[in-house]
This record gives structure tokens, C-alpha cells and sequence, in this order.
């Protein structure tokens, strides 16, 4: 993928997220993997006005590489790239049903419906630590081994091998949390069940 590919396709996912409100104003980020570094969206900027030369390129060790300040939570996504060959793509936002649960310190019941299983697995829950820190990178990474998580009175994050695998495991993630504040505490699918699920993850 070419440079300019990259940063298009940050931009539009960036407006789609915006646009299905899932980024909210300046919160939030979103990063692509490009070339020895990936790409993330600017800091302080309203995500669903960005244009792809806003997008700031930070390289493997973690440095800014040309203009732009990139978002200050640029660190986990940097932690996450390291641990995960496989992901080229992060989503992190404020959706309002998933900080819900953050907030409330509740853990996101997937298995409310086969395509929480499918699509997401289980969704640890990422302790809070100042955004930006280098404690909240190291607790990020630790659930690197998942495709989303929430994030305590923060947000939630999910990983994608491309940027719709990243966006629409966000969508289903806000549905899902949606959904369990609706019906409350029920009963979700049978262990069976849930295992002949996870074969079509």
C-alpha cells in the first residue's frame, strides 16, 4: 500500500466512525500501519473534518516523522503494532454505550448473540491509567491477544488485520454494549454453542 493510499483510507474511516457517532469531536484516534511505522490522526482535531494530509506518521522507534502533533495516545498503538504482526489497523473511541460499561466497570458480555462471539470474542477490561501515559500503553498491550477491549471510564479499542475488519469490530462492539443495557443480566448462548461459534472467527 502507497503512502497516499494509507492516509485516504485513515481519513475516510475516520469519517465514517464520525458520521455512525462513534468518534466524538477531537476524542478518539485511529491508526494504520504504513511502511516501517504507521499513520494516526492528528491530536486536539475533530475527526470527522480531517484531511489525509493531517494524518501524522510515527516510525517503529516512536518518533514523529515530518508535521503534525499525533495524538497522544500514539504509545499503545505503538505497543500493539509490536505485539501483533497480524493487525494494521486500531480503532480507539468514546462510543457512548461502550464508555457506559467502562464507566460502570462492567465487563461486555459477547455472548449475547452469535455475532458477539464471532466478531469479538471476549472483550477484556483495560484498567484506567492517565490517557497518554506510559502506564496506560503497558496495560493496553497486555490484552494484545484480543480484537477489543474496554477501556475503564475511558472508552474501548479493537484491532483489525485492515481498517474495515478495525471499524466494524467498533460498530459491533457499540451494538453489543447497547444490547446488554438494554435486556440487563441474562442469559447468553449455551458453552456449546459459543464453541461451535468461535470456529467461524
Amino acid at each position: 500500500m502507497d503512502e497516499m493510499t494509507a492516509r485516504k483510507l485513515l481519513c475516510d474511516a475516520c469519517s465514517e466512525l464520525y458520521d455512525k457517532d462513534l468518534l466524538v469531536s477531537a476524542g478518539g484516534n485511529v491508526s494504520i500501519r504504513y511502511d516501517n511505522g504507521f499513520l494516526i490522526t492528528p491530536s486536539g482535531r475533530n475527526k470527522g473534518s480531517l484531511s489525509p494530509d493531517d494524518m501524522v506518521t510515527i516510525s517503529v522507534d516512536g518518533k514523529t516523522k515530518g508535521n503534525g502533533r499525533p495524538s497522544i495516545e500514539y504509545k499503545f498503538h505503538l505497543a500493539l503494532y509490536k505485539r501483533r504482526g497480524d493487525v494494521n489497523a486500531i480503532v480507539h473511541c468514546h462510543p457512548l454505550y461502550c464508555t457506559a460499561l467502562a464507566v460502570k466497570g462492567e465487563r461486555l458480555n459477547t455472548a449475547l448473540t452469535p455475532e458477539g462471539v464471532i466478531l469479538l470474542g471476549d472483550v477484556p477490561m483495560v484498567p484506567y491509567r492517565t490517557p497518554g501515559s506510559d502506564e496506560l500503553a503497558e496495560e493496553v498491550e497486555k490484552i494484545y491477544a484480543s480484537s477489543a477491549a474496554l477501556m475503564e471510564k475511558h472508552g474501548a479499542v479493537t484491532l483489525g488485520r485492515t481498517m474495515e475488519d478495525a471499524c466494524n469490530r467498533m460498530e459491533e462492539l457499540e451494538f453489543q454494549a447497547h444490547l446488554q443495557l438494554l435486556v440487563g443480566n441474562v442469559e447468553g448462548l449455551p458453552e456449546e454453542e459459543i464453541e461451535k461459534l468461535r470456529k467461524f472467527s
